[in-house]
């Protein structure tokens, strides 16, 4: 069952995050042990969130994609762990998945720098979808620092508290004995390392994959190569990246 077979319409008296986030909790999820939905702070984030609609705000993605990231991705199953920062601002095109687009356009430009490394030495990369979705079902984690967004409005909810739910994820998995991976992509990224138990997980850390990104440290270091060598060496069955 998946989240959006299980959202249904707020009531008059709750707001569509609201609902999002109880059809979260009738899922079963192993996630909803983590304290932020335990202890309140998920509720806060959702009256927040709901506030802002209420106002007029157009929030994305859906409200049926909001937990996504946790419901095709379930604790138990996480194999690699890719942290981004909030879904794309425009209508359309975010998916719940941290840097997954299925927007009508051409790909974000960051996502193809992501796509070219998986692209064999030599050969012209796959720009034919940007959905990943099947990374997400693999056993990859593709969780935001900031689950919504609003339209046009890039980073605008990136203080409502949704940052405690990444750290607990990222602790929840670093606490597990199953070996993983964890992809840091830039600052923002990296500055959770120290949640991290790297005795038994391994980091695969790099400058962000924007092209705005000066230092160009992200092309050319082969993040998925490298994590899938990591999890073999670790006794775990290596990712298939592909996409299509």
């Amino acid at each position: 069952m998946t989240q959006s077979d299980l959202f249904t319409e707020p009531s008059a008296e709750t707001g569509p995050v609201a609902a999002a986030l109880a059809a979260f909790r009738d899922s079963g999820s192993p996630w909803l042990t983590l304290p932020f939905f335990e202890e309140g702070a998920a509720d806060a984030v959702a009256k927040k969130i709901d506030a802002r609609v209420a106002a007029g705000a157009q929030v994305l993605p859906d409200p049926s994609a909001i937990f996504r990231a946790l419901t095709l991705t379930p604790l138990p199953a996480v194999k690699a762990v890719i942290l981004g920062q909030d879904p794309y601002p425009t209508p359309g095109d975010a998916n719940g998945l941290a840097f997954s687009y299925v927007g009508p356009r051409r790909l974000p430009a960051s996502l193809k720098v992501i796509l070219a490394e998986l692209a064999p030495e030599g050969e012209k990369p796959d720009f034919s979808t940007g959905d990943l979705s099947p990374w997400a079902e693999r056993g990859v984690l593709l969780l935001n620092a900031a689950l919504t967004v609003e339209a046009g409005k890039a980073g605008a909810h990136l203080r409502f508290g949704w940052s405690q739910l990444t750290d607990e994820a990222v602790a929840a998995v670093s606490a597990r004995g199953e070996p993983t991976v964890f992809l840091l992509w830039g600052a923002q990224a990296r500055a959770r390392e120290a949640l991290i138990d790297t005795s038994r997980h391994g980091i695969i850390a790099s400058g962000h994959p924007s092209p705005l990104n000066r230092a160009r440290d992200f092309p050319g270091s082969r993040p998925f190569t490298r994590a899938n060598a990591w999890l073999e060496e670790h006794g775990r069955a290596p990712i298939d990246w592909r996409l299509a």
